[in-house]
């Protein structure tokens, strides 16, 4: 067993045994299919606290020559899969955590150290073969040790674009290093099986195509990797059965990653914290500070913080995310920056809208730290005024509710402009932002004959009413008020009972004094 050679199953075994330890080994059948065939160069791209390492610790127990891993793997999923013993602990294993190299390597020498590291364990188990030579490329003392043994390789490639991210004014460092794995990894006959993670795709750096054979699995698209992106909503459920913690909840904290099969992806770092400590709390400063999340917030491209003002509303903005570089530096249009927000998970996408969206409580709480520091003061006043304005609106207060639309509507001015139901739907979502604590949000919500503008449901174990809220432009908020009633918007609360607010709200835009009006009316829902 080595370090990088067959470097065994000790770490699954340790990821097996915690505390909490939810079953992601059916990965291995999608693997496997694409072992020794032209798809097996797989790079699958998420955003931190995201099971990536956990991934690969599996990976490595179960093809890793080094080791026996058939009662590691009993009674878990894979076992059931025909081609489960075909493969188990049959393959060289190298295992490269690249982050480890670009630490601990000197100043822009981080392949020639991985080259010496790696170099030297494979001398150790293959001395014979390669005569302890220190002086032969890695690629060649593969072939040497393919062409005599007939044994193939699994590569597993840890935060492999750690070099894109931490260096990114050192052009010629990436070249020469995309250069590395491109020699290392494309058409190579001792190549079983590539499998990279990383926060970026591989798709374009620059003019630099150099890894243009992998087949990428990124959060854009997850396409048959979508169920081990992170946890499913039937795992959530069981974590929730077994530690007593409410499920709904659960969701509106860290649920919101939605692919095209599965539409309710869960942020396994944060569920996991939540149910060992018991308390649902923001857990992705843990590990990342907001900091990161403003300078990107804070670019200059027009139509970006009208467009974070949209989703913080409760909306989703349309992005054209095939511009985007795949890199950190190279920004020019707003959906650049967008889609570096998705792929770093501070945004969720829908691959069949082409929308993004903020996924959940703890994402919007980041956000909002970010905003709180400067440069957002317009924003944080009104956020800072929605708790006022849902009190207003639950105790029937139509006048107070409308003054504090028009307050929001005054801050909001600069960013949103008021030109239709769509924007004045996310202008309102964003005066009601505190209501979230207690509701889920829905933003056209399919109900009765139509499509319900907003609907703030309240959770399992909040004790109050549910709203609907329909939204007019230059017409009247009765008018409002009739259409939740004649389409029967209500009928789209399936399985609520109880009390239902009807909040009727329109804007007159040739009225300067009193643009908004209001009208609220009580509904029970048997």
């Amino acid at each position: 067993m080595g370090i990088y050679l067959n470097p065994g199953n000790m770490r699954f075994w340790e990821s097996v045994r915690s505390e909490i330890y939810v079953d992601k080994t059916e990965l291995i059948t999608c693997t496997n299919k694409y072992l020794n065939t032209e798809q097996k160069y797989i790079c699958v791209s998420r955003p931190r606290r995201f099971g990536k390492s956990m991934a690969l610790k599996m990976l490595a127990a179960y093809y890793s020559r080094g080791c026996d891993s058939s009662d590691l793997f009993k009674g878990f999923k894979i076992e059931k899969d025909a081609t489960f013993k075909q493969h188990l602990n049959q393959y060289d294993v190298i295992y490269l955590n690249m982050q480890q190299f670009l630490i601990e390597a000197e100043q822009g020498k981080v392949t020639e150290y991985l080259t010496q590291e790696v170099l030297e364990e494979l001398n150790e188990e293959y001395g014979e073969i390669l005569n302890g030579r220190k002086d032969i490329g890695i690629a060649a003392a593969f072939r040497k040790i393919f062409v005599k043994t007939g044994r193939q390789v699994v590569f597993l490639i840890d935060e492999w674009d750690c070099v894109m991210r931490e260096k990114q004014e050192s052009e010629d460092l990436q070249k020469q290093y995309l250069d590395f794995l491109r020699n290392l990894l494309k058409d190579q006959d001792y190549a079983a099986l590539v499998y990279m993670t990383g926060i970026l795709p591989v798709k374009k750096y620059g003019q630099h195509s150099a890894l243009n054979m992998f087949l990428e699995f990124s959060m854009t698209n997850q396409y048959v990797f979508e169920e081990y992106t992170g946890f499913t909503e039937e795992e959530v459920k069981s974590l929730c059965v077994r530690y007593d913690m409410d499920f709904e909840k659960t969701g509106s904290w860290y649920d919101g990653y939605r692919f095209r099969k599965f539409k309710h992806i869960y942020n396994p770092r944060s569920v996991v914290s939540a149910m060992s400590f018991q308390d649902f709390a923001s857990y992705w400063t843990a590990t990342e500070t907001y900091d990161a999340l403003k300078v990107y917030m804070d670019m200059d491209f027009d139509g970006l913080r009208g467009d974070i003002v949209k989703m913080l509303g409760g909306g989703s903005v349309r992005v054209n995310t095939l511009s985007f570089q795949n890199d950190m530096r190279n920004f020019k249009t707003k959906d650049d920056v967008l889609t570096l927000l998705i792929h770093l998970g501070y945004l969720g996408y829908d691959s069949e809208t082409k929308e993004a969206f903020i996924p959940n409580k703890e994402i919007i709480g980041e956000f909002e730290n970010a905003m709180s520091v400067g440069g957002w003061a317009e924003i944080m006043r009104i956020l800072r005024a929605s708790e006022r304005l849902l009190e207003d609106t639950l105790s029937g207060e139509e006048e107070k509710v409308a003054e504090g639309l028009d307050r929001a509507h005054m801050e909001a001015a600069s960013i949103l402009t008021y030109n239709d139901e769509n924007a004045l739907g996310a202008a309102v979502g964003l005066a009601y932002y505190s209501a979230r604590k207690d509701y889920r949000l829905v933003r056209e919500l399919p109900a009765g004959k139509g499509f319900a503008d907003i609907v703030f449901l309240p959770l399992p174990c909040v004790k109050k009413p549910a709203l609907v809220v329909e939204l007019k432009y230059n017409k009247n908020a009765e008018a409002a008020i009739q259409q939740i009633k004649d389409r029967k918007y209500t009928q789209a609360l399936e399985g609520y009972v109880g009390e239902i607010l009807l909040v009727g709200i329109n804007y007159d835009k040739d009225n300067k004094e009193k643009p908004h009006s209001c009208v609220i009316e009580k509904w029970e829902k048997q």
